[in-house]
């Protein structure tokens, strides 16, 4: 048997629950006469009675009483769904690190938000080595270039370099001057990023500064934290000079050798889609304003 007409299990559906065609006409906005004719147009393609018409009003027949409670949880779970899917359609997911959430895109994502008022962003930095996010719950990550992933199964896009120097405070806590020369880092305490030492092990490679013991120091869970401990004075950071940028314009990070900046061994920051979603306008949308803003950091980074 074919499916009835829409609008018919519409009507019924509503006439029962409401126990009569009056309410039924107020929800759907439409006559009494129209809820009686959709409901008789369903029995009539049922070949069966679902109300008993009498005078005081209508009641329903076994056959409409074990069919109303099927027809209202199919519309509940079609309302759930359809709701959930435009939530879904609305909402864009990203997923990134915490240093990069922090000291680059929240303070950019007010652009993102002004270009596209229709897509609401949700952030979240729960980020846990390599990308490889679930597509069913992000739809964007950020992430390195050089770390693995599945191969082929997303678009990847660099946006800009990391380009990293060592910072200090103007004035350390213990008294100590700033360093002078490479070698000098020796006496002093290293910050850093995460307890693997990479960024500082890089740079010391890149200059070949032998004397200094890259696994000293203190470690803090993102560079974030290794900043804010850096402007305190607690030692120094290995800056990224675009999320490091805006304690070195202000001052309140110096660079002792300026002219020694090396790239990270992980590559510069990239974003990331699953390749077969790359066309969809909220992903599509962001990623081109993403590119854009991340040009511009390129080119600033070009002139120093």
């Amino acid at each position: 048997m074919r499916l009835p007409p829409l609008n018919a299990l519409r009507a019924f559906e509503a006439a029962a629950r409401h126990g009569g065609f009056v309410g039924a006409s107020e929800e759907l906005h439409v006559t009494r006469g129209a809820i009686s004719r959709h409901v008789k147009l369903l029995e009539d393609h049922l070949g069966v009675l679902l109300f008993v018409r009498e005078a005081q009003g209508v009641r329903l027949t076994a056959a409409g009483t074990r069919l109303q409670p099927v027809l209202a949880e199919a519309f509940r779970a079609i309302a759930g769904e359809a709701e959930r899917i435009a939530s879904d359609t609305a909402d864009l997911r990203i997923i990134c690190p915490p240093a990069t959430s922090i000291r680059w895109l929240l303070p950019n994502l007010e652009s993102f938000r002004k270009r596209h008022p229709d897509i609401r962003v949700r952030l979240t930095t729960d980020f846990h080595g390599d990308i490889g996010f679930d597509t069913t719950e992000y739809d964007i990550g950020f992430s390195v270039e050089h770390w693995p992933r599945m191969a082929g199964a997303y678009f990847t896009q660099t946006l800009f370099p990391v380009l990293l120097t060592p910072a200090v405070a103007p004035t350390l806590a213990n008294g100590r001057d700033i360093p002078r020369l490479p070698a000098d880092l020796a006496d002093h305490v290293l910050l850093h990023e995460t307890s693997a030492h990479a960024d500082w092990k890089a740079w010391l490679d890149a200059f070949e500064v032998e004397s200094v013991d890259p696994s000293s120091g203190h470690d803090f869970p993102n560079l974030d934290m290794a900043t804010r401990a850096a402007v305190m004075g607690t030692g120094l950071v290995m800056s990224d000079l675009v999320l490091c940028r805006a304690e070195l314009e202000a001052g309140l990070l110096v660079a002792p050798f300026p002219d020694m900046i090396c790239t990270s061994r992980f590559g510069g920051i990239c974003i990331m889609c699953a390749r077969d979603r790359r066309q969809e306008h909220k992903i599509e949308a962001f990623i081109a304003w993403a590119i854009e803003l991340g040009q511009a950091e390129a080119a600033r980074l070009k002139q120093l």
